[in-house]
């Protein structure tokens, strides 16, 4: 079984590569020869704290030409150096010393300090330095006594350990510096305090002592330790948790944007409580997130404003449950969105500075110019401040300044320097000339053409005197100038060229590549199990560059191997000879050259002559498979790649197969995926690759027990781009509104992409018309057609498209716009074929708008005006009879139906049942009995029939309620009486009033109300009576001179009149 393994490259080398990378988009820096403002280099940190027993050193370095000379202020100050002895200012330099060697308080030179560097073009700050010194005051001395607590009952131990600075760092030990075990029961919160979730007997066994450890002093201080007693019952009763910290059931905790966030959940409780975490409207951050302390703290690193919200804590055992609620808020010292950085103009040029902070609360932004605020500085016409940008306008030589942004809120401060160099230079080249690069096959390189110049060039690279730019695909160029070349092939060899290009002239450099094979063991050494006194023969057989120089060498468990009289050292195996039991161990083989290297590793084991090792195998358990590791790619090509691996050990259980994963970083980054699948007894395989993907490959071993962990990545391999293959899967055409259309797609995959800005060109028309393609394109996943008719089909096609070109002609697809309320279900009968059954029968809309998914029928049943329930039944589109038995064979029914889209019902048509035969006299004259009209005649029938009642009873009362004088045949006089209104008044000797007739409260007589006035008979017509006296005839108005002359009244007729006429 192989064990090898290829050296992973040192951590600087990685740190090295980002700083690197880093660099590549700073500032273009001015060459130390030409004239410019200073610079600050260096600088003590904000918050400098410094070792009472040591001198105190704040640094302040600065470049410039001229140097610059250099002053302090202290608490906003002059700081005069000259007048303390014991300070002193280092040469060349702005870094203040403070000696105490001859004595002295450091605590006398605690303050904020700031440094100036300053020569004839302007004046540089440093940060504002708070100089504290380290203290680590002694522990107040105390007696405590014993602490006597009940079995099962919580207990906090507090620490209260003196202020230093900076905080000590707390821990718990015992009197005899045990140190004190520590488990979910019992635990150190991030206050120091001790915390026992619940006392048991055996926490008696020893003391509890609470340490500080100072870190400038590098001493501990004790704190007298804690006896505990506690006191047994039979049985400790079981307990629902409760928090010893943080008390209630909710909390608030406000941190910094960066900082870590630390939460903090101890309960008590028997049994002891489980402590779970939880984030109120999403998920903890999987990448920040991590538990500690027995999963009773949750820290969160570098917090930022996304992780505000509230947090719970859910404390549970087998009793209950409680939360405690944290509610955290995320604020901000300034940090930068747009630093300012140096300026370099030619003169007549335009330019500004740009100092853009966020914070939170929001930073305010101040402008200084040479340590001045710029308000108070002289007025430069071709300046002009706007807000947090300075713009530079017509620049002169007169314009240079050193220009400081400082932008601050409560919880903190940024603080920027930036020159303005107004230079006249044409370019030149600041690295040596024809410098020779060599590289190895595949790596990554970054060729250097540093430049300056004023106005700042423009830089291109050539290769061999060609004429194209090199810029785009597998090249890159940096601000700087810098040249990567993303993965080194054979055909990059040659010789590169930049030039530098402004109005006053041009400069170029020469570099020569040259593209080496890498160094590869192609055999490498197996491990073996060897008996002692045997011989044993490692190979490490090597594939190099043959312009390289190769070395082998090889370690022993690690260290250099010491090749003894045993021992034979060749090109490509180590030999041992008489294999002792101290051979036994790992032996690694390493091949290097001066520019890379490869190792492989294998084990040997020494037996005794008695042992086997099929014996010694077949004890040991089997278990899954120890990971794969050293993987390396080689023969690279457009659309494959060969993998190879070191199998992991398989844990005596053969390795049955391995899983080949992928991640790519543009589309899906941090997401694996499976590629492929290979047997257990193969360590190599070709990858068929997709155009245009980053990939980066690890690999999983299967055995019978189960899979490894994955490998390490593999390096990233980007194959070279090509139009799409393949365009869009399920394309479809939906509308959301009745009045669009959208249409989606399922995007494509990195691996199906095969190029750089994958989009897609979308196009739709009506189908069956001859309307042209409308088009556009898109780099989601959906558009929306708008103003669209409603439901309506289109053909839709959606084509893939990089900047390679365009993948196949796509596939036509039928969509359709957006649905509406359909309209009503056209001809809706209700037919009752007996007194038991009613069928309805309809067709469907003419209008649908859309697929119908049912109808909707709506009746009740009504007997005059009562009604019955409403009853619902719901329809399939397919449908359009329906059959429904009568409750009983008198009501009627109205029936209500609509058809139904996605949108919603639509019109409705109502109709109702015909009325039973043998009940349709009863329902007409219940339905005439409802209309008004019929009410309405029936009240002025009602109205008539009572006026005719009151005339008849008038006309009774006048036969007999009008009495005359006895025996007097004499017409009556003109002495009579007569009222004002033309009658007469009729009484007898007795002076009785007449029956009918009132007496008003001055004792005469009043006629009582009455249309029947005897004015008609004051014309002297003479009137006829009866044997009883009374009259007898009609009462008329017709005067004699009216029958006379046959004339009509000139009067109108009254309604009294028109009445009696009638009576």
């Amino acid at each position: 079984m192989l064990r090898m393994a290829r050296q992973q490259p040192p951590p600087w080398v990685h740190a090295a590569v980002l700083f690197c990378l880093l660099s590549l988009s700073g500032a273009i820096e001015i060459p130390m020869d030409l004239s410019q403002p200073p610079t600050i280099t260096k600088q003590s940190v904000k918050d400098h704290i410094v070792d009472p027993r040591d001198n105190i050193l704040i640094e302040c370095e600065a470049k410039g030409n001229p140097a610059p000379s250099f002053h302090w202020t202290r608490n906003s100050k002059f700081f005069n150096i000259a007048k303390d002895p014991r300070v002193s200012m280092r040469r060349r330099s702005g870094t203040l010393v403070i000696d105490f060697r001859s004595g002295g308080r450091p605590e006398d030179y605690e303050g904020e300090y700031q440094c100036f560097a300053r020569n004839k073009f302007g004046t540089a700050l440093s940060n504002r330095i708070r100089l504290q010194v380290s203290k680590s005051p002694l522990w107040p001395k105390e007696n405590l006594d014993p602490v006597v607590v009940q079995e099962g009952a919580p207990l906090t131990l507090q620490c209260n350990p003196p202020p230093g600075l900076p905080s000590p760092v707390i821990f718990w030990m015992s009197s005899s510096m045990e140190p004190i075990t520590q488990d979910k029961r019992v635990s150190q919160g991030h206050n120091g305090d001790l915390y026992f979730s619940n006392v048991m007997l055996q926490d008696t066994q020893t003391d509890y002592s609470c340490n500080a450890r100072f870190h400038f002093t590098h001493t501990i201080q004790q704190k007298n330790a804690f006896t505990l007693r506690v006191l047994t019952t039979r049985g400790v009763a079981e307990r629902t948790p409760s928090f010893m910290y943080p008390q209630g059931t909710a909390s608030s905790q406000m941190v910094l944007r960066g900082m870590d966030l630390l939460l903090e959940c101890i309960a008590s409780g028997v049994p002891t409580p489980d402590i779970a975490w939880y984030k109120k409207g999403g998920d903890l951050p999987s990448d920040k997130a991590k538990f500690e302390n027995f999963n009773k703290a949750l820290r969160i690193t570098n917090v930022s404003e996304e992780d505000s919200g509230e947090y719970f804590c859910l404390a549970s055992n087998k009793m209950g449950s409680i939360r405690h609620t944290i509610s955290v808020r995320v604020k901000a010292a300034p940090y930068w969105l747009d630093e300012p950085k140096n300026l370099i103009l030619a003169p007549g040029e335009d330019g500004r500075l740009v100092c853009r902070a966020n914070g939170n609360p929001k930073p305010t932004v101040q402008w200084m110019v040479n340590g001045e605020p710029l308000q108070s500085a002289p007025r430069n016409p071709n300046r002009e401040v706007a807000g947090d940008t300075i713009i530079f306008r017509d620049t002169q030589i007169s314009s240079r300044a050193v220009y400081q942004c400082n932008t601050s809120n409560e919880h903190g401060y940024l603080l920027a320097n930036a020159f303005v160099s107004v230079l006249d230079v044409p370019p030149r080249m600041l690295s040596p000339r024809n410098q020779l690069i060599r590289v190895i096959l595949y790596n990554r390189t970054r060729l250097d053409c540093p430049f300056f110049g004023s106005p700042i060039p423009t830089l291109r690279w050539f290769k061999n005197g060609q004429g194209s730019n090199l810029d785009g695909g597998n090249y890159h160029v940096y601000e700087n100038g810098s040249l990567e070349i993303e993965m080194i092939r054979k055909e990059d060899q040659g010789i590169y060229t930049c030039v530098a290009t402004n109005i006053l002239g041009k400069a170029e450099n020469q570099v020569r590549l040259e593209v080496k094979d890498p160094t590869r063991i192609f055999r490498m050494p197996e491990d073996q199990v060897a008996k002692r006194g045997t011989t044993v023969q490692l190979e490490c057989r090597v594939k190099h560059d043959p312009s390289l120089k190769l070395t082998v060498a090889w370690l022993k468990d690690d260290e250099p191997l010491y090749i003894g009289n045993r021992m034979k050292k060749e090109d490509d195996s180590l030999t041992i000879f008489g294999v002792a039991e101290r051979d036994q161990g790992s032996y690694t083989c390493i091949a290097s050259t001066e520019l890379d290297q490869d190792l492989a590793k294998a084990y040997l084991t020494v037996l005794a002559d008695q042992a086997t090792p099929t014996n010694r195998l077949a004890a040991l358990p089997k278990g899954r498979p120890d990971r794969p590791r050293d993987l390396e790619l080689t023969d690279l090509a457009e659309r494959s790649v060969r993998l190879t691996w070191i199998p992991g050990d398989d844990n005596n259980s053969p390795i049955t197969d391995y899983v080949v994963q992928f991640e790519e970083d543009q589309f899906q980054p941090g997401v694996w995926h499976d590629h492929s699948k290979f047997p257990g007894s193969v360590n190599s395989a070709v990858l068929q690759l997709s155009p245009y993907v980053n990939y980066q490959f690890r690999v999983i071993a299967i055995n019978e027990v189960g899979s490894s962990h994955p490998s390490l990545p593999s390096e990233r391999y980007r194959t070279s781009g090509a139009p799409p293959e393949s365009n869009p899967a399920d394309v479809k055409g939906e509308g959301t509104r009745k009045n669009n259309m959208e249409i989606t797609w399922t995007p494509m995959n990195a691996t199906s992409a095969f190029g750089p800005n994958l989009r897609y060109i979308v196009k739709w028309r009506r189908r069956e018309t001859r309307e042209t393609w409308n088009n556009v394109t898109v780099w989601g996943s959906r558009y929306v057609v708008g103003q669209t008719p409603v439901y309506v089909p289109y053909e839709i096609r959606v084509q893939a498209e990089n900047d390679f070109g365009k993948g196949p002609e796509p596939n036509t697809v039928i969509g359709y716009s957006g649905e509406d309320l359909p309209s009503a279900p056209r001809r809706f009968r209700v037919r009752q074929p007996n007194l038991e059954t009613i069928n309805l029968e309809w067709d469907h809309p003419e209008h649908p708008n859309g697929i119908l998914i049912g109808y909707t029928l709506k009746y009740v049943a009504f007997n005059g005006t009562k009604l019955g329930k409403q009853m619902v039944e719901n329809f399939s589109p397919n449908q359009t009879k329906f059959t429904m038995q009568r409750a009983d064979p008198v009501s009627r029914y109205r029936f209500t139906l609509s058809a139904r889209t996605q949108v919603g019902s639509g019109e409705a048509v109502t109709e109702e049942s015909p009325a039973p035969p043998n009940e349709a006299y009863t329902n007409n004259q219940a339905d005439i009995a409802t209309q008004g009209w019929f009410i309405g005649l029936m009240c002025a029938i009602a109205l008539l029939v009572l006026i005719l009642l009151v005339v008849c009873f008038i006309k009774r009362s006048r036969g007999g309620k009008y009495p005359v004088r006895e025996k007097k045949d004499v017409p009556l006089g003109p002495e009579d009486p007569k009222e004002e209104d033309g009658s007469f008044d009729y009484s007898d000797e007795d002076n009785k009033p007449l029956q009918g007739s009132q007496t008003s409260l001055d004792g005469t007589i009043k006629q009582q109300e009455s249309d029947d006035s005897l004015v008609d008979y004051g014309e002297g017509g003479e009137g006829q009576f009866n044997e009883d006296g009374s009259f007898i005839g009609q009462y008329t108005v017709k005067k004699d001179k009216e029958e006379t002359e046959g004339n009509e009244s000139s009067e109108a007729t009254s309604p009294v009149n028109a009445i009696y006429s009638l009576a």
